[in-house]
């Protein structure tokens, strides 16, 4: 197992393919919550479209810490960092990013509508 400030090329290959990753939020008293949604990294950070009335946004305004997990649990990928919502305009790199990966165009999104990036803090990686 490897605590990592930066991230492997290997393991930043697998986070620019998989389709699903696990976020991990706290609610205010306390309970763990945990739901799998679309990602993308790119600038060195994970982004990930949320619905703004969601447990999980509420939880990240309360608490911006997060944890984040790929599904694949014979060679974890586990971030842990801080959460920040991104104003808009969006950052052209992101909605490209979104584009390429899910054909998704997460401007247009009336539902999906907050963007909120992951800036890690702690690398889990083995």
């Amino acid at each position: 197992m490897s605590m990592v400030s930066e991230i492997s090329e290997s393991a930043q290959r697998k986070l620019e393919t998989a389709q699903n990753i696990w976020i991990g939020t706290v609610r205010p008293e306390g309970r763990p919550h945990l739901v799998p949604v679309w990602f993308v990294w790119s600038l060195e950070k994970l982004y990930v479209c949320i619905e703004g009335s969601s447990v999980k946004a509420r939880n990240l305004m309360a608490n911006p810490q997060a944890v984040l997990a790929l599904e694949d649990g014979s060679s974890p990928v586990i971030c842990e960092g801080r959460v920040a919502q991104v104003e808009r305009p969006f950052p052209e790199a992101v909605v490209h990013a979104f584009k390429k990966k899910y054909d998704w165009d997460i401007r247009d999104d009336a539902q999906y509508q907050v963007l909120v990036e992951v800036h890690p803090e702690k690398w889990l990686v083995w």
